[in-house]
This record gives C-alpha cells, structure tokens and sequence, in this order.
C-alpha cells in the first residue's frame, strides 16, 4: 500500500514539475498519509509539524470563513513535494519559506510543491492562504464534525479528522504542535478556543480573539468556538486556571456543575498525576448545536449542561486521550476506556455503586435497560475494532473500561493507582498504542501473568467465560 501511494504521490509531483516548467528533482515526495488502519489518508508522511499559527476571519450570516495558516515544520526526508489534509475551501495562494509554491487538490490532499528542494532535517515554514465556506464531515459512524454551524455562530470539533475542515494541516494524532489562533468575528461575538486567551481587541466593529496553546496537541482535539458567550474566570485552590464560556440559554443548568471543576481536577490529580495542560475549563453551546461532546484540549465541550459523569469523563480524557494521544485510530479504546473507567472510579468515591459493582452489571447483562445495548459490548474485542465506524462503539468504552477493571483486581487498588499515574507520566505529550500499554503494565507486575486479560478481554471475541 505504501509504494502505491508513494507512486501516485511522485506522478503528481512531476506534473507539478511539469507545469512550472522545471526539470527533474532529485528527492521524492513526502507522502499523502500516516497509513492509519482507518483513515489511512490522515496526517502526512516526510515532515513533523512543530507550531501553527492560524488567523481566521469568521461571519456566521454568510457562513464565510477566511484563513491563513502558517505552519512550522522539520523535514524528516529530502522532499520535492509534501502533503497537507485540507477538505473543501479554496486554496488561494501558498508560499514555503517565503517564496510562492506549486499546488494542486486531490481530495483532502493539498500537494505543494516548495520552489527548492527540503533536506532532511530542514526546519521549514509553509504559508496558505484560503477561504470558503467550510464543510461538515460525516463520520464512518453517522456522526458531524468539522465546521458545524450553530444558531449564532459555529464550532469547530475534530474526532477523528474534521479539523482539515477549516485549516490545512497533518491530521493525525500522531503529529502534535504547538498552536496559535486568532479569530475575528462580529463584534458583540465571541471566540472561544485551546489554551490561553493572550487578546481580544475590537476595531471597526469586529472583535479579535488571541489564543495560545503551549503545551503539544493534536489537531483533533483542537476547537473554535463562535457565539454569544458568558464568560468566567477562576483558578483552582492550587492557582490552576479555570475558563469557562457557556452560551446563555445554557448558564443557569451548568452553574452548579462548571462549579465543580476544581473539585474534579483536585480529584483527577490525585488518580491521575500532575496536570499536563497549563490551564482547564468547559464550553458549553446549546442543546441542538451538536450531537456530542468531546474532549478539546484544556476545555472540553459540551452540547448543553452536561452532569457531573460526563464533566469527569471529559476532563479525565485530558491524561488519556490528550496527553497520552494513541499512534493510530485503532488505539482509540485507551482513550476511552480510561476516560469511562475515570466515570467508575469517580461513582465509587463519590458513594455510588464501586467499580466492581459496575463490571458485574455489564458482565451481567443487567447494567442496560436495553437487552441490545448489554449484548452490544461483547461486539467486538476493545482493541480491534473491525472498521472506522466502530472507534466509537460500546466495546471501545464499556469494554475498555472492563480490561483496566481486570487489571485493578490482579494488581490490587494500591499498584493500579500507580500504574495509572505512571502510565500517564511515561507517555506525558506524547503517543501510545496497545502493545505500549501491555508492555507497560507487564513491566509494572512482573510477578503478575496477564495472559489470560489480553486474550480474553482486550482481544478476545465474545463475552468471556468468567468474570
């Protein structure tokens, strides 16, 4: 598969070639995808991007968006051409250390061609220029992401690849950067999104929004947010930062909620570890603006007031999800299933039903209502999914949650607790798969044999024999 793509990558980069009127090149080009199991098109191979700095103009009545992004990268190859995931707008102009390059689109790929040669190892800066009005992507699942349009402005949301939506870039968990982002829009608007808010200045009746995000990301956990907002700023009893933004038909369900987040993240970091972002919070539009929630890094966002599970789920995907990013799609149940079982150890400690009694209702079949819903965990094993549109499905999260569960009761609560604070650590802004994991936890019980987990839990088909 990999020398199919690289031959289609090379044919267009010699009619690049051709069309500027240039000879042969003697590098090759960088490749049109990551060859994620899912999304193989996703994120771009020959370069690691470092930083983007994107400044984005947004008017929610024409539903325009105007974008620049320049994007830091180091080349890991020599390159004659390199890819960008960018889905819809219209590419305008686009230039690579300050000089105009050849592209051309296929798809979600924008090809560019530099005027001269990238070495390996070589820091270099792409600029492009577009505008447009953005498209919504629908998930393998059924599912909208991307640019979603709301009542009174709009959002961006990214899992698994709707960022390419509204700005170019290599859209793939496996390739975080630093990120800045200005956003100008109406006055009397907001723009809400990752990090830090370093400005807001209003000028001939638009207001720009500054953002910086210091800490490594993946793109899709990065956000916009467009909209009437009610803003507050807080810190946590440790002088964490706290923003949050919640539309006003929304303030007066989340008040008591949102008010718990010092008290979750106290919590989280006790079961956790150390913090990995410099600054926490929520968004939360309203109900109809969105199907889901999702955890956008530093401040998740919510469609409507969400409980206090759900607020724990999303902040506790910050460790895992955020920080500890998985290498592929097909990881996605390291995410989950620790964001889920976050959701059971919360429920235990706040007096609810234990972890274990959580897992003995789903072995059970008595923790759904719905006889379907309990049959549907056994769907699949967590970490094989069968495709793209299962990322998503019970197994991942119940599942997942189940094998971490099976681990805690042959390990014991003291060594789980440090094996899911050291798991964060070890992988802290960085990325990690299943065999990662297995490794990790073998390491952490040497004594311990965990042939059976894995293989009935983690990949094993069907409901297990024993609990």
């Amino acid at each position: 598969m990999r020398t199919t793509r690289l031959l289609v990558a090379a044919a267009t980069a010699t009619a690049l070639a051709a069309c500027s009127g240039g000879g042969a090149v003697d590098g090759t080009p960088g490749g049109s995808g990551v060859r994620d199991p899912y999304f193989p098109k996703a994120g771009n191979g020959g370069y690691d991007v470092g930083h983007y700095a994107l400044s984005l103009a947004y008017d929610p009545d024409t539903e325009h968006l105007t974008g620049t992004a320049t994007i830091t990268a180091r080349a890991t190859r020599d390159m004659s051409a390199f890819n960008l995931d960018l889905k819809g707008l219209d590419v305008e102009k686009v230039t690579v250390e300050g000089r105009n390059a050849r592209f051309n689109r296929a798809g979600q790929e924008l090809t560019v061609r530099p005027a001269d040669e990238l070495d390996d190892g070589e820091t270099f800066r792409v600029t492009v220029r577009y505008s447009g009005d953005p498209v919504t992507v629908t998930d393998p699942d059924g599912s909208e992401e991307g640019w979603l349009p709301t009542g009174d402005g709009a959002v961006g949301l990214g899992q698994p690849t709707g960022s390419m939506a509204w700005f170019p870039g290599s859209h793939h968990p496996s390739d975080k950067a630093t990120y800045d982002l200005a956003v100008t829009v109406p006055e009397g608007l907001g723009a809400v999104s990752n990090g830090e808010l370093t400005g807001e200045r209003t000028h001939e009746g638009r207001t720009t929004f500054t953002w910086h995000t210091a800490e490594p990301m993946s793109s899709h956990v990065a956000t916009v947010a467009v909209g009437d907002w009610e803003t507050d700023r807080s810190t946590t009893d440790d002088g964490l930062p706290v923003y949050t933004a919640v539309d006003p038909e929304q303030a007066e369900a989340s008040r008591k909620v949102l008010g718990r987040i010092p008290e979750i993240m106290e919590w989280a970091e006790e079961n956790f570890g150390p913090y990995p972002f410099s600054s926490t919070g929520a968004i939360v539009d309203r109900v109809q603006d969105a199907g889901y929630a999702l955890e956008t890094q530093n401040r998740p966002y919510f469609p409507g007031a969400p409980d206090t599970v759900l607020l724990v789920h999303e902040l506790a995907h910050q460790w895992y999800g955020n920080s500890v990013s998985p290498k592929t799609w097909q990881d996605m149940w390291l995410n989950e299933g620790f964001a889920t079982y976050a959701e059971w150890l919360w429920e235990e400690d706040e007096g609810g039903d234990s972890a274990q009694e959580t897992f003995d209702a789903l072995y059970d079949g008595t923790y759904y209502p719905d006889e379907d819903a309990d049959a549907s965990i056994w769907a699949f094993p967590p970490a094989e999914p069968p495709d793209a549109e299962d990322i998503s499905a019970s197994p991942v999260y119940q599942r997942g949650a189940m094998v971490l569960h099976k681990i805690r009761q042959k390990v014991g609560d003291d060594a789980f607790g440090d094996l899911l604070r050291g798991w964060a650590a070890a992988h802290r802004h960085g990325n990690a798969d299943t065999d990662d994991f297995t490794a990790y936890v073998e390491k952490s019980a040497p004594d311990e044999d965990f042939t059976e987990t894995w293989d009935a839990w983690l990949y094993g088909d069907g409901r297990p024999e024993s609990p």
